[in-house]
């Protein structure tokens, strides 16, 4: 049972519930989708160098390190049906386990798993190319420790976002936050949007690893 990594860091979170805390991420390779802003892009197909390591060696990796907080990302992890054993092991070893997913595939699996990990699930907005891609039947599985992110690029798609958070009466189930596709809209627009539109309950988020580092830098 072996999982193709493309890289294992630790880093802080650049987003979600727990952004700024110490994070080990774990990134396997292949994604279903292809977003126009897509940052992973070089994980994503099959060519990508990668090392295949077993559930067991990268929960050994996790340990060795010291980091609680564990992300598991891609790419789209839940591609790799290993994934639940990872995400299995860690939590027993005392990790928070998050998986960040693109929204496609069903969460069932892991949703009513004994050992159940953290969503941050993206969905899709008109922009990326992918809307109609998105499994609209995960929102009903998610719960107060899991997070939504609409990550918008144009007034069209924080129109869209404002449609789903209120059609699936997102606020009050799980987090839900708003991040702009990086130097393609001012965040500036997206709180004035929020405030026109009394969007309680929602968040802005900017991914603080851009602004720490170089956008386009790996492995942090």
């Amino acid at each position: 049972m072996m999982l193709p990594v493309v890289e294992k860091f630790i880093s802080i979170n650049g987003e979600g519930a727990h952004a700024g805390e110490l994070a080990a991420f774990i990134r396997f390779r292949g994604c279903n989708l292809c977003c126009s802003y897509c940052d992973t892009v070089w994980a994503n197909c099959e060519s990508a160098p990668a090392d295949y390591e077993t559930p067991e060696e990268i929960a050994e990796w996790v340990a060795e390190k010291g980091v609680e907080n564990v992300t598991l990302t891609g790419g789209e992890p839940l591609m790799q049906k290993e994934c639940d054993a990872v995400a299995e092991l860690l939590m027993k070893q005392g990790c928070r386990v998050e998986i960040e997913t693109n929204g496609s595939i069903y969460l069932g699996r892991l949703a009513d798993a004994q050992y159940r990990p953290v969503f941050t699930m993206d969905y899709k907005l008109p922009s990326s190319g992918m809307e109609e891609f998105m499994c609209r039947d995960n929102f009903r599985l998610l719960g107060e420790h899991d997070t939504v992110k609409f990550v918008s690029g144009s007034m069209e798609d924080l129109e869209r976002a404002a449609e789903i958070i209120d059609e699936y009466g997102l606020v009050g189930r799980c987090h839900v936050y708003i991040s702009p596709v990086f130097g393609e809209i001012d965040p500036a627009d997206i709180v004035t949007f929020m405030e026109e539109r009394k969007m309680n309950g929602v968040r802005l988020q900017l991914q603080l690893h851009k602004f720490i580092w170089e956008p386009s830098r790996r492995g942090v």
